[in-house]
């Protein structure tokens, strides 16, 4: 065997240590798994396929595949996560604030405190949209329809507790109509959503501005409100509150490793998110979408999630939603 060989050899086995097995930074740029809780065309399926290609751009991971299982704000795909991905260093699962509320509204067995925190990736607000041949011009108009008959306007958007739901049942709650009677129509996914909207099934739909972007610029869709602080830069749509409503809510998503997971193991997932959000494809995704970098992880990121599930729960308790 010649020396170069010999030294190639023995740089392989040494890598396999005592285990067998190859370093976790060599397995995870193997193949990552992604599992998005939720239907195809969404606001997690498009974070989790463009955070793979991120992960792709950066070097981070040789491959990456997605499955998609929605329902009840992300809880089956979460309990699908903690029994079936136990232990995979190279499994990953998109979250984020909607699927708090879900748990909170619906009580499911499963909690996230079964998985692994990760990161926080991006932030955005929630865009309320008409159809383009909706009878409403404002929200103005919606209100006042709502205040006549709450259950005449009807309300799409994500799962039950997403946070267009909180941001309705806040808005009822400020305009003095009881919360627990709007008309929310809830969907397994921004896809559903959006089709229920352009078909004119629904009143007014909610949603973060990427999902629908397209229909918005396409004159398809027409935005009345966010509920943004203030202003986005770029976007010419007012706020709740720049319309005489109290109403603020933030909506956020990240991602979550298996239950199991070794200290060691979960750094370096974080470590290969981090460097996926450095690249220029993730650049490109945050200009695409409209999405704020906002970048959080590990214990941090856990810490965070635990004031938002309180600060949630408190919310919707007040609005009358739990």
């Amino acid at each position: 065997m010649r020396r170069d060989q010999f030294l190639k050899s023995a740089a392989a086995f040494a890598a396999l240590g005592a285990t067998g097995a190859l370093p976790l930074s060599a397995q995870a740029a193997a193949a990552l798994k992604i599992l998005v809780p939720a239907n195809p065309g969404g606001g997690w399926d498009i974070t989790g396929r463009a955070l793979g290609k991120a992960l792709q751009d950066a070097g981070a991971a040789g491959a990456v595949t997605f499955e998609n299982k929605g329902g009840a704000a992300g809880a089956i795909g979460l309990a699908q996560f903690v029994n079936a991905a136990k232990g995979d260093p190279n499994a990953l699962m998109v979250m984020g604030a909607v699927m708090l509320g879900g748990l909170i509204t619906s009580k499911q067995p499963v909690t996230l405190t079964q998985a692994t925190p990760i990161a926080r990736l991006t932030s955005e607000y929630n865009v309320f949209v008409l159809p383009a041949n909706s009878p409403f011009k404002t929200m103005k108009d919606v209100v006042d329809a709502l205040k006549k008959d709450p259950g005449s306007v009807k309300w799409g958007g994500g799962s039950r507790g997403a946070t267009e739901h909180i941001a309705a049942a806040m808005l009822a709650r400020e305009v003095g109509v009881d919360a627990t009677k709007i008309n929310y129509v809830a969907f397994r996914g921004g896809g559903e959503a959006v089709a229920a909207i352009l078909g004119g099934n629904v009143s007014i739909g909610g949603s973060g501005y990427s999902e629908f972007q397209a229909y918005i610029e396409s004159g398809k869709m027409r935005p009345i409100a966010i509920t943004s602080p203030q202003r986005i830069k770029g976007l010419d749509i007012p706020t709740m509150k720049e319309l005489g409503y109290n109403v603020e809510i933030g909506n956020w998503r990240g991602v979550y490793g298996a239950p199991g997971i070794t200290p060691a193991q979960r750094q370096t997932l974080i470590d290969l998110v981090v460097k996926a959000t450095k690249s220029k494809a993730w650049a490109e995704a945050l200009e695409k979408n409209g999405w704020t970098p906002a970048v959080m992880t590990g214990k941090d990121f856990e810490a965070f999630v635990d004031n938002e599930f309180a600060s949630l729960r408190a919310i919707m308790h007040k609005s009358g939603m739990v």
